[in-house]
């Protein structure tokens, strides 16, 4: 069937597209908030989009096939919370009149998960064109793995639509060079070009020639002159079909707040309401009636509801023909399944490696490639790759192929030195379905993927961020490769775990948890220099990690004192341990490789861990100590590093920081005395 979809009966494409306007005017103006600008100029676009051309269907947002509709610019959302609503969507009149109220179905930007038929949360200008590489490469990899002559079960576009904040993001560049570089002919590009932004006409801060850049990029670029011609937007978007070498952009010169007397084409329309006496010689300028609120004629609503039926009959062809690939490939059609609902292959953890065979230290981002290319043996849908770092970042898959243009079998994805569009892309990935993404790159490097970070623990997606170099231990570097506040920075996202193992063992046990997690990512934070391998046999097995934190090693009866630790840290918390011991002062170690973890778990087991009545306290780590006062009390207690880091070998800089077990044994003398 492809993508065709059969044209629904249009009795009036303007009296449709100004549905589209003045519902979303209405329900700003009712907010007292909001973005009219935008909506009110796209209505044209987004009308020919949704009816004419894009494959869904209302009754199920979760068809594996339907085409994917991003709103790169959130601020937007009434644009699209209009279309969910006329088209059939789960959003009733109700909810658009309650937009941007508390508790409502209509949040001042999309949010995945919130609302149905919503992708993506955008509103961070750039995410949402990032995302949607990440689902357009997601779609090429399926297509591939599942496809079968004569059996297309995937085949479905990613359309983005976004403005001139998007472009001007420097995220936009990336994801378009990824894009084009790939070769991505299933994703299409819609560019609101008003020429307007926030604080005027775009020509103060933004003269460059868009058209160049995506055609720089490898894109196919098509021009629409009026924005409100709803034949020539479906001709180009019929263009960028049939290209399917290239993604194609497809400019529209369109007009902020298209039909507004006094404010068409003005700043001033851009985040603010329009006011009644505009909003009423706006319809009427329109041809609405203008002392009717959310008004919603039957005849363009039997336009759109139409688009249900088409939908409907899409997914009932596509169904069809899903049943015949599944009888003839039944092994295929269960990992399939298994893909899409995100299940992991049974006794997949069987694979892990225990580390106690190893010979020596191993750097935990060692153990983490061991660990990667064990379970991606037996979790198909595994793939990702590194921000040009994967040989030192350890997350290369051995057994796989690298995802390219004319081959996107591949699992291994090359981002070159693109962090920021990196992180958004995995995030793109989850969101199609059907992939477990993960990324990696030096931990000091977090920062450029915040947003996307962000974003991802706000929309609970289950991604892997493999951060290495996690310490002052990189050495030589010197302070601009060291990470100091970077971990603190990552515990502070909320959803977000964070997990940074002691050794390999730990190791092991926190990739568990990344791959067993559904509803949050997983930040991994991992050691560049070797570290000892814990011998599980004397002391608590690793498993332990899962509760985020456990008693390493203990004493006899109730301790004098516990020294918590993390990474190689907890190396010398158990070090110091043993001079305690000499001194006839029972110590207990902890393992913390994860706050979050452990704030999950049952008071009664925290309090076993760390019970209330043990008030000496010692925690070391390698970073920031801002935090750890919730488990130590007194900040004296926490040997940790305020500062930026130096340029020397490590060893000498973790000595002079005071990373030493002597160090963390005077300090817990220190605290003991007090």
């Amino acid at each position: 069937m492809g993508n065709d979809l059969p044209e629904c009966r249009v009795i009036d494409d303007n009296l449709c597209i100004n549905t589209i306007r003045t519902l979303s005017i209405d329900a700003i103006q009712e907010a007292n908030s909001g973005h009219p600008g935008a909506p009110m100029g796209l209505a044209p676009a987004a009308y020919t989009l949704w009816t004419r051309v894009m494959k869904h269907n209302p009754k199920n947002p979760e068809w594996p096939d339907r085409d994917r509709f991003v709103l790169s610019g959130g601020h937007a959302s009434m644009l699209l919370y209009s279309l969910l609503h006329l088209t059939g969507y789960d959003l009733s009149l109700e909810d658009i009149k309650n937009f941007r109220q508390w508790g409502s179905r209509t949040p001042g930007h999309p949010e995945y998960g919130h609302t149905p038929g919503v992708e993506t949360t955008t509103g961070p200008l750039g995410q949402g064109v990032a995302n949607a590489v990440g689902m357009a490469m997601a779609e090429r990899h399926l297509a591939e793995r599942f496809n079968r002559e004569g059996h297309e079960i995937v085949d479905h576009h990613t359309y983005v639509m976004c403005g001139d904040g998007d472009l001007m993001e420097g995220i936009s560049y990336e994801a378009a060079s990824v894009a084009g570089h790939l070769g991505l002919g299933k994703l299409i590009c819609l560019y609101d070009d008003n020429k307007i932004s926030i604080e005027g006409p775009t020509d103060i801060t933004f003269t460059e020639d868009v058209a160049k850049r995506f055609e720089a990029f490898n894109w196919q670029v098509l021009r629409v002159e009026d924005g409100n011609d709803v034949n020539a937007i479906h001709a180009a978007l019929t263009a960028a079909k049939a290209e399917t070498e290239k993604p194609s952009v497809i400019m529209l010169r369109t007009h902020i707040a298209y039909g507004s007397p006094n404010k068409q084409d003005s700043s001033d329309a851009h985040g603010a309401p329009l006011g009644e006496e505009e909003v009423r010689l706006t319809k009427k300028n329109l041809g609405c009636p203008e002392d009717e609120c959310f008004c919603v004629p039957e005849d363009p609503l039997n336009v759109f509801r139409g688009c249900t039926d088409a939908g409907i009959t899409a997914q009932k062809a596509w169904i069809e023909k899903f049943a015949a690939w599944a009888k003839a490939w039944p092994e295929l059609a269960g990992e399939w399944n298994d893909a899409i609902s995100g299940t992991l292959p049974l006794g997949w953890e069987t694979v892990l490696p225990d580390f106690q065979d190893a010979e020596g230290p191993v750097a935990t981002r060692g153990a983490s490639g061991q660990v990667l290319n064990a379970i991606a043996e037996k979790i198909p849908t595994l793939m990702g790759g590194s921000a040009d770092l994967a040989p030192s970042n350890k997350t290369i898959i051995n057994s796989a192929a690298d995802f390219r243009k004319g081959d996107y079998t591949g699992r291994n994805i090359r981002f070159g030195v693109r962090e920021h569009v990196m992180g958004a892309i995995v995030s793109g990935m989850a969101l199609h379905k059907g992939i477990r993404p993960y990324c990696s790159t030096f931990l000091v490097f977090a920062d450029y993927m915040r947003s996307p970070i962000r974003l991802a623990a706000l929309m609970k997606l289950p991604v892997t961020y493999v951060f290495t170099h996690d310490s002052v231990a990189v050495g030589e570097d010197g302070p601009t490769h060291q990470p100091v506040e970077h971990i603190a920075s990552l515990r502070a996202i909320p959803n977000l775990t964070v997990i940074r193992p002691a050794d390999a063992t730990e190791t092991a046990q926190a990739w568990r948890m990344a791959m067993e997690a559904t509803d949050a990512p997983t930040a991994l934070i991992l050691s560049r220099q070797k570290l000892p391998v814990l011998d599980r046999k004397a002391y608590t097995p690793a498993d332990g990690l899962q509760n985020g934190a456990y008693i390493l090693a203990d004493c006899d009866g109730l301790p004098d004192i516990i020294l918590i630790g993390t990474g190689a840290e907890l190396h010398l918390a158990m070090s110091a341990r043993e001079m305690l011991a000499e001194k006839e002062i029972k110590a207990r170690v902890v393992s913390m490789p994860s706050w979050e973890l452990f704030e999950k778990m049952e008071p009664a087991y925290k309090e076993m861990v760390l019970p209330s009545e043990v008030t000496a306290r010692v925690a070391v780590e390698a970073g920031i100590s801002m935090g750890w006062e919730r488990y130590v009390g007194n900040s004296n207690a926490i040997i940790g590093i305020d500062r930026f880091g130096a340029s020397a070998p490590g060893g000498t800089i973790l000595k002079e920081f005071g990373f030493t077990a002597e160090n963390v044994f005077q300090k817990a003398l220190e605290i003991l005395k007090k």
